[in-house]
């Protein structure tokens, strides 16, 4: 899934060591070529070009060094490798580069207000969407169209606490390696199969194939999703369509999909965020799996 690791090491501008790291190490500056390189993957072209990725903070730099061969060089401050040991260790035993920064460095490679001290490079670890479809998925999520990387990377997360096989990212979606949309994720990101694909109508074709069934859900659903899982149907495999806060799905391609769910209500809300249906649907999918009968 990764390619081999670059011999050697490449360049770096020295600036003065710091305190907590090896004192035979430079400390890397924002004029390193190394954290300049880093820095491009801010962009969408660059992350595309290089397939390659930054995983911001502890948690997402522990998620990504628990996959062999993904993580290919992290970079700390002096507080943050003391203040997160493991994660150095780890990434050593693993024969990983870990280069220490200075603060400005740091700050440049992240994208939150208060950067917790450690930041990872990442290969890409999408997979095609025949390749998901093989390792038989008994849920899957497809994120339609949806733009706003913190709706994608919480329905991510969402899907993989439910135990979803993929997540594909279709149409114009967010890029899934969005700083936002990883962080938001939570290193779930690195525990799911990942697709992105071009033509969500093709995804559901493939779905369908595949021996899932589709769902499309959309507040104007003729399927209610209690019903629905009453009657023992969320047993079987099943994809959920999701689409955009604002205009939900594409009507040609929820006429596509075998019903249209819509979540019911039971108070005066006007309806239920993204991320909240997604938890709701994929949630009580994955009831009806785990009990192997409908859910009551």
């Amino acid at each position: 899934m990764t390619a081999p690791r670059p011999a050697g090491r490449l360049d770096c501008v020295p600036a003065t060591t710091t305190g907590g790291a090896d004192d035979r190490q430079p400390t890397f500056t924002t004029r390193t070529p190394r954290i300049v390189a880093a820095r491009r993957l801010h962009r969408r072209r660059d992350r595309d070009a290089t397939r390659r990725f930054l995983a911001e903070g502890p948690q997402a730099v522990r998620e990504a060094l628990a996959v062999p061969g993904l993580v290919r060089e992290m970079f700390a401050t002096a507080a943050g490798r003391t203040r997160h040991t493991d994660l150095a260790v780890a990434a050593a035993s693993a024969g990983i580069d870990v280069s220490t920064v200075d603060d400005a460095a740091l700050t440049a490679l992240a994208e939150t207000v208060n950067p917790q001290g450690v930041v990872a490079v990442c290969d890409h670890l999408d997979v095609t969407l025949g390749g998901a479809l093989r390792r038989r998925p008994a849920l899957a999520a497809v994120l339609v169209e949806i733009r706003d990387p913190g709706n994608a990377g919480t329905v991510l997360r969402t899907a993989a606490g439910a135990g979803a096989g993929a997540v594909v990212f279709a149409g114009a979606a967010v890029d899934p390696y969005n700083g936002k949309c990883v962080r938001a994720s939570a290193g779930s990101l690195f525990h799911v199969d990942v697709v992105r694909h071009g033509d969500p109508a093709h995804v559901v074709s493939e779905l369908r194939a595949a021996g899932l069934r589709v769902l499309a859900t959309t507040g104007h659903g003729d399927t209610d999703l209690d019903d629905l899982a009453d009657s023992g149907a969320l047993a079987a495999p099943t994809a959920w369509l999701f689409g955009t806060e604002a205009h939900g799905l594409p009507a040609e391609l929820a006429d596509r999909a075998d019903a249209r769910v819509r979540v019911p209500l039971y108070g005066r809300a006007e309806s239920l965020n993204l991320a909240a249906a997604a938890a709701v649907c994929l949630y009580t999918s994955a009831r009806a799996q785990r009990a192997g009968r409908p859910t009551r």
